[in-house]
């Protein structure tokens, strides 16, 4: 799931938001805004039952996946988008 909220300014917080055990193992979200780079945003698992990492984001439009461990690669279902290259964002 991907919740978003309007900041000051013109940045949004984009939230990414999994199931804290599926897939098994650490997950990160990598995408054109960290360029595709493995572990700078791992989702951290909460008392709720999910795992979470939030990101503040200028205006555009960003493409995503998240990679978990032994290289499985997962798209969002609740992106604006979802395309030969990744999970998408318009924002």
């Amino acid at each position: 799931m991907i919740k978003r909220s309007k900041l000051f300014g013109n940045k949004t917080r984009v939230t990414f938001c999994l199931p804290a055990d599926d897939p098994a193992g650490t997950v990160s979200v990598v995408g054109t805004f960290n360029d595709w780079e493995p572990g700078t945003h791992e989702l951290k698992i909460r008392r709720d039952g999910t795992r979470t990492i939030s990101l503040r984001l200028d205006p555009g439009h960003y493409r995503f996946r998240y990679l978990a461990t032994d290289g499985v690669w997962l798209d969002d279902d609740h992106a604006d988008a979802v395309g030969p290259h990744g999970s998408e964002l318009k924002l």
